[in-house]
């Protein structure tokens, strides 16, 4: 396309080895080139733009001092990876970023031997290059061959108490292992917490390169403002002052801050660390998430996520909406109840704006929380104030709720806690892939005693759900809700308490009944109108809860059909079974009842659109009337005329 950037020098870069015939003024230009490419790339695919223009020198920098797939390179969050992707053999692709067959939005080792280990969860890479290391000192068998293992951990993900975890043992076993921290003063929003004011003291107070080999190996090379203050630094750090202190007590070296925009600072510090390293060691790049396109460096979350965008305003080409968004619903209902009871609270893990909490945060600053990136830590923090007499709301996304399951189990629902659990992105979420998909929290959640489950099968459903939990004292409660605008439906003006346990009829037919629990009920009802084309005119019911099941609803469809279907956005093991359970005890398969279970197929499904997703599922609404018309032998009498 003729309006693409001209890139002479990346032209030539096919593998990261060809990254070794430039100059360092060259490269340079090839880190200028591959900002501009990212930034078409994005623009014509969506995406996260802002963490992977923070790290374009440094990405160049890396690749042109190492030697990749034999030195393992980890990306952590690896929505920082756009620029390595191109680098690494798959710039033809790069326009395919996140879309059905195409390239994913984070490292994946089933695309590229230059991906080692995928980490679309944050604050895995240190664990998993301490893993690479020991591997290659253990002789481990590798197909790429064993070299360095590099962590490129930033964009929040050292929020996180996992990245402790691992340092704290990387420095007790001393392996030779390079951790580079990308601090660019943000996650997804403004970073929270001791660790970020911790670094930020380092950038402001201490200055300097590096101490004993290292240190007298780079200094010269470093930009002016830094070089000011590098005397005074190490004085520092001779008297226990500051820089690095945390991580020398973890037992890493430590070297920084640098400037991760300088390559005049960059490549002889990787230099120096590649040829003198010994042990862990920790290299502190200070970045700016967006650099070098203004309008991301202008957003409040630097361009952490867009949609496409036209290059040169920046303005995002979004559908216009048609119905509220689930999230938006959830924020706004939130806040209105917290105007009306002081007790409810709510706790993000560095999302604020992704599940709502930014109303509650603007009109109830005291009474909002966001933790950074640290589930665990916020479920048990929501535990301690519903045991503070507080009415907690743990937003956290179904895929990162996963994260701190132990917590639910031990510090929640043991105790028969409150905590409220809104579960936003519940069944699959389209461009983010597998490891984004809300699929399992409903299986995960219902076989905890004591626990209320709910799921919103529309956005009016959501604002009662979000009432119930309130109001529940009686132990954990979660309601789930999915990505995305909801029905169109017409909203109340207060949300509704609903009985616990209840679910709710939608029509009355005959023969078969569909028993939906959560936002598959809009493909319910189009399933259903082409079966009345048909003659067949199926019951339809919205179970509301999982747990606890509204058993008199469930056995009166049996008793009165000759065929139920439950569906649902989850994994084999969530509501379906937990009916198959109920209708098993209870003898009903004994008197001949047709029963399915249409959930989510056990395996990972890849990226694409909702709709090409639940396709793969067989969630639709075709697949709904499918199943029907096979479950009454309709289909069978068909194939056989």
């Amino acid at each position: 396309m003729s309006d693409r950037p001209q890139t002479p020098l990346l032209d030539r870069v096919h593998t990261p080895a060809d990254l070794k015939a430039f100059s360092d003024t060259e490269l340079r230009q090839v880190a200028d080139e591959l900002r501009a490419e990212t930034i078409s790339a994005v623009s014509e695919t969506g995406g996260h733009l802002g963490a992977g223009l923070g790290v374009v020198e440094l990405s160049v920098a890396l690749h042109a001092v190492w030697d990749a797939p034999r030195d393992k390179i980890v990306w952590d969050v690896s929505h920082q990876s756009y620029p390595h992707k191109i680098l690494t053999g798959r710039r033809d692709r790069i326009r395919t970023l996140r879309q059905k067959d195409g390239l994913s939005g984070f490292t994946k080792r089933s695309e590229s031997p230059y991906d080692p280990f995928g980490a679309a969860h944050s604050s895995t890479s240190i664990s998993a290059s301490l893993g690479f290391a020991v591997a290659r000192d253990l002789n481990g068998a590798s197909e790429t061959g064993h070299g360095d293992a590099i962590a490129v951990i930033g964009d929040g993900a050292m929020s996180a108490g996992m990245a402790y975890e691992a340092m704290n043992h990387a420095g007790h076993l001393g392996k030779r292992l390079i951790v580079i921290l990308n601090d660019n003063e943000m996650s997804i929003a403004p970073p929270v917490g001791a660790m970020s004011s911790y670094l930020s003291r380092l950038y402001a107070e201490a200055p300097f390169h590096s101490l004993k080999d290292v240190a007298k190996g780079a200094v010269s090379f470093l930009p002016e403002p830094f070089r000011e203050g590098a005397r005074r630094a190490k004085d520092m750090i001779k008297g226990m002052a500051v820089g690095g202190t945390l991580f020398e007590a973890l037992g890493f070296s430590y070297i920084g801050p640098i400037d991760g925009h300088d390559m005049e600072s960059l490549l002889p510090v990787l230099r120096t660390v590649k040829a003198r390293a010994d042990g862990p060691i920790l290299i502190h790049c200070i970045t700016k998430k967006g650099k070098g396109y203004a309008p991301a460096e202008g957003r409040p979350d630097r361009g952490h996520a867009t949609a496409k965008f036209d290059v040169s305003s920046g303005e995002q080409k979004k559908a216009a909406s048609n119905a509220p968004a689930y999230t938006k619903v959830f924020g706004q209902t939130l806040v209105e109840l917290a105007e009306e009871d002081s007790r409810i609270c709510a706790v993000t893990a560095a999302m604020p704006d992704g599940t709502g909490l930014n109303l509650m945060a603007e009109r109830f600053p005291s009474r909002c929380f966001d933790v950074g990136i640290a589930e665990q830590h916020g479920v048990t923090f929501c535990a301690g104030l519903a045991a503070g007499g507080m009415r907690p709301f743990a937003a956290i996304y179904s895929t990162f709720l996963q994260r701190g399951f132990d917590q639910v189990v031990h510090d929640v629902a043991i105790q028969r806690l409150p905590v409220r659990f809104a579960i936003d992105r519940a069944g699959l979420v389209g461009a983010d892939g597998a490891t984004h998909a809300g699929s399992y929290d409903v299986a995960y959640l219902a076989n905890l005693p004591g626990f209320t489950v709910m799921a919103a099968a529309d956005e009016a459903e959501l604002k009662h759900m979000v009432a119930t939990a309130a109001a529940h004292d009686e132990g954990p409660i979660a309601f789930r809700y999915p990505r995305g605008e909801g029905m169109g439906v017409e909203m109340p003006e207060r949300g509704e308490i609903l009985e616990i346990g209840k679910g709710r009829m939608i029509r009355e037919g005959a023969r078969v009944a569909i028993l939906s629990y959560g936002a598959r009920l809009k493909e319910v009802l189009q399933a259903a109108e082409a079966l009345e084309a048909r003659g067949i005119h199926p019951t339809i019911a919205d179970a509301r809860f999982a747990k606890p099941l509204d058993c008199e609803l469930i056995l009166g469809l049996a008793r009165d059909h000759e065929a139920l279907v439950t569906i649902e956005e989850g994994a084999i093991g969530g509501f379906g079974s937990h009916v198959a359970q109920l209708l098993a005890e209870e003898g009903v398969f004994d008197t001949g009842l047709k029963y399915r279970s249409m959930v989510l197929p056990d395996t990972f499904i890849d990226q694409a659109s909702p709709a090409d997703m639940y396709a793969v599922a067989r969630l639709n609404a075709s697949d709904i009337e499918a199943k029907v018309l096979d479950v009454l032998g309709v289909a069978r009498m068909e194939k056989r005329a």
